[in-house]
Order: C-alpha cells, then structure tokens, then sequence
C-alpha cells in the first residue's frame, strides 16, 4: 500500500466532524507517515508561497554562526532580531498623547503565557515613572486603623502567585460593527494576556487596618495622571484580590503598574488598577466616569447594564486566522485560545463548516482556574472554501454564544463586553479572513462609534 493510501485511510478513520477536522489526539499516535505537517504563512507572502526553491541538505561549513564564537553573555535576554515583527501593535489613533491602547500579538505566539514585553496596554494619561522609594500604598475610610505602606513594607510580607489572564472590557469590540474587522487576530482581540502575578493577598491588609460593619465597598486609586478610580465590592476584595508586586517573575515593568497593582482575577481589566497608591473602604461605590460614561452599557430593551464585573467565556482561533495562507491543500493543526472569568475552561469545539458540525479539542494542560487555555484539533483542508470557528464551554455550563445571538440580546449601543465567537474564512485560494453569520433579521446596519477610550 502506498504512502498516500495510507494517509487517506488513517484520515478516513480519524475524521470526526464535517469537512476535514480529525481526532484531536491524531498527533500523538505513532506510525503516521504524514512527514511534517504543512505550513502557514503571511498574506505579505503570498506573491512566494508556491514558488519555493525544493529544501535541499544544508551544509554546515555554509553557515558563518557554525564556524565563529558567538556573542557574549547579556545582563538581559532579548529576543532575536529576526522576530522582529512579534510586537505589540499601538492604537495609531491618540486624540489625546498617552490616551489609547497596544494589542498584545496572540497569532504570532504558542502557549498561554504572555511575555511582559508583549502585555497589552490601556493607559488614560501614558505611563508614569514612578520613584519605588517614594510610592506608598494607603489604606483607609471604613477601617478601624489607618495605615499607610511602602513598597519595602509590602515585600516583607508572604506572597502568593497566580497565573490569570487581564481583558479590557473592550477587547473585541469592532466586533459590533456591522462589517467584520479585517485586522490581525491579535489586533482585533488582543488586549487580552495571562501571566503569573506573585503579590500580597489583599484581605491580608484588610484584616489589618480592620473592616468595620458599613464596609461595602472598596475604591481602588492609581498614581498616574489620569487617577483612575474604580469600585470593587468588598467580598471580592476579601476572597482572591492581590497586590501583585511581580509578573513573570520580575518586577512588574512601569507599562504594566509599576510598582504596585491591584489584581482582580476573572474581572474585566479596568478593575486591576495600575500603579496602585490608595484603597478607600466606603459603604457605595465612586460612580467615577469609568462606571458611569463608561461601562454602562444601553441594552436593546432600553435598560443600562452597570458593574459588569466577570468576564464572560470566550474562545479564539489564534491558526489559522486573519491574513495567513494556507499554502496547500493537507494536514494542519488549528489552535487558538479560550478563558473564562468564572472558573475554568470545560471543553472547547472547533467547527470547519461554518457550525453545521463540532469537534472537540485537545486542551493543554494545565487547565487553570481564570487562566488563558490553549486547544488544538488536527483539520485536514481540502483546499475548498471553508469557515473555522471555536466555541468554548466553561465549568459554569455557560457557552459562548453566536454573534446573531449576542447582537439580539444586546443590542449593539454597548460598546463593551464583546464575546462572541469568531468565524475565519478560508478561501480556495487558502487566504484567511474574517467573516459574520448571514442574519436576515439584523436592521441597525449603523457602526458603533470606536474610540480609543475603553479598557
């Protein structure tokens, strides 16, 4: 029997949905005569894709880096010059300077770690430089003793590590517009990372200064310009919000709140306020401009939504997604990423004709509690035209939702709060990008107004 025989019949028996998608433990099986699987490029490629010179043997005696010393050793590793274009991607549109967004590149990475380098960024008032010696830490209001820290303080006591994600509550939202963002995956979800933060338990500190009986409520202030305040309700505070100290690690860089930030795991990024300087006990919250302007949320129904805190579960397919080229009809492994701020990711299916069919994907281990999870199914394309999505279930049984579904619940005024799943389009010519479902119904054909004030 031969190679492609072979192949055909393993594909055959592996098939377990529609339109080419495999068993989602395909790779790991032994005595597959695949070779390697077949390769993804940029749409800046596509002029190249096919007209590659055949791989030949490369002789090491060709190759300067075999032959002289390398560079010396570093005091910091930096990435290499030739990925160079693993970025984040700024807001090119600041109306006022400091005031905006940079996306963090999730189709150019693997794994759920985000790299501190590439943490997306929402700032109000750009990133202030701030002194650790002199930043203090003030707890006060309802409390029965006021006290105040200095960061020296704070690293004198045990600390806790977590790996979670942060997500603006408005990752996504171009996702509202009537037509689809042909943005990058990254560019148009990215303002969502994960990473482990090692800090103090907040309710240590609380029990501290002592609560007393009206505490309800805690406001959380930074010490850049802008002075961001946010509310948080006062058994969140108590039950798994941190002040992280590092990231990854090292010390959290200025970018990401520098010296000092709160961390609320599983709610929406505004609430994990930056270069965090005071904590006001009160018995309601502030109803700052980034809970009342902003964050309220105009529903279909004519009503507002207001403290949407957790965010809800969502998945993305990081590969093949916006812009990549499929070079060839074959064998590819689909990926891409899925969260929940209410607890863990219970299962993520993967469609390759456009939802008429489901397959389950692998998910990476380990599965952690508010983390970024990563999934892979094996999908051979047959060079057909064809529409992949991912849906992800987590352990509260909620599902992601269609956006047809969303936008009828909703309304599309809200501007926030976009989890909706993604459909990537793959054409016959293996181009890749995004689409919506067909909606007959849909009568508001108005974009939203997108500005670079959100979080």
């Amino acid at each position: 029997m031969t190679k492609d025989r072979v192949n055909d019949q393993v594909l055959e028996e592996n098939q377990v949905a529609g339109n080419g998608l495999l068993d989602r433990r395909l790779f790991l099986k032994k005595g597959l005569q695949f070779g390697a699987i077949t390769t993804l490029a940029t749409s800046t490629t596509l002029a190249t894709a096919k007209s590659e010179t055949p791989k030949t043997e490369i002789n090491p005696a060709d190759l300067p880096w075999m032959k002289t010393p390398g560079e010396p050793f570093s005091i910091y590793g930096m990435p290499s010059k030739h990925e160079d274009d693993v970025v984040r991607y700024p807001s090119p549109n600041q109306v006022v300077p400091g005031n905006g967004v940079s996306w963090t590149p999730l189709h150019k990475m693997e794994g759920t770690i985000t790299p501190n380098g590439l943490h997306y960024e929402r700032h109000h008032n750009g990133v202030p430089q701030i002194d650790p010696k002199k930043h203090r830490l003030l707890i006060h209001g309802l409390v029965k003793n006021d006290l105040t820290f200095s960061i020296d303080d704070l690293l004198r006591y045990p600390m806790q590590s977590k790996i979670c994600f942060i997500e603006c509550g408005g990752n996504s939202n171009a996702g509202w517009n009537k037509l689809p963002a042909q943005a990058e995956a990254g560019y148009f979800n990215g303002m969502v990372s994960c990473s482990e933060w090692t800090g103090v338990p907040l309710s240590v500190l609380l029990d501290e200064v002592g609560l007393r009986k009206k505490a309800k409520w805690i406001i959380a202030e930074g010490a850049d310009a802008f002075a961001m305040q946010m509310s948080i309700p006062i058994e969140k505070a108590l039950d798994d919000a941190f002040l992280a100290l590092y990231q990854n690690g090292e010390r959290i860089r200025p970018e990401n709140g520098y010296p000092l930030r709160l961390i609320v795991p599983g709610w929406e990024g505004v609430l994990n306020v930056k270069w965090l300087r005071r904590l006001k006990v009160t018995n309601r919250p502030v109803m700052a401009r980034n809970e009342t302007s902003k964050y309220t949320e105009l529903q279909a129904s004519g009503k507002a939504r207001i403290f949407t805190f957790p965010i809800e579960a969502k998945s993305l397919i990081t590969s093949p997604s916006a812009h990549m080229l499929l070079k060839e009809k074959g064998l590819y492994q689909i990926t891409g990423l899925a969260w929940s701020g209410r607890g863990k990711v219970s299962k993520v299916e993967v469609s390759a004709d456009a939802g008429k069919t489901w397959a389950e994907a692998e998910l990476q281990e380990p599965v952690l509690d508010r983390s970024l999870t990563r999934f892979r199914l094996p999908w051979h394309w047959n060079g057909k035209q064809s529409v992949i999505m991912s849906r992800v279930t987590d352990e509260t049984g909620y599902e992601q939702p269609e956006r047809n579904k969303l936008v009828k619940e909703r309304g599309r005024k809200g501007f926030f709060h976009y989890n909706a799943i993604t459909r990537w389009q793959v054409d016959t010519d293996g181009f890749v990008s995004h689409v919506y479902e067909k909606d007959e119904t849909q009568k508001d054909n108005s974009d939203i107004s997108i500005d670079s004030d959100w979080d």
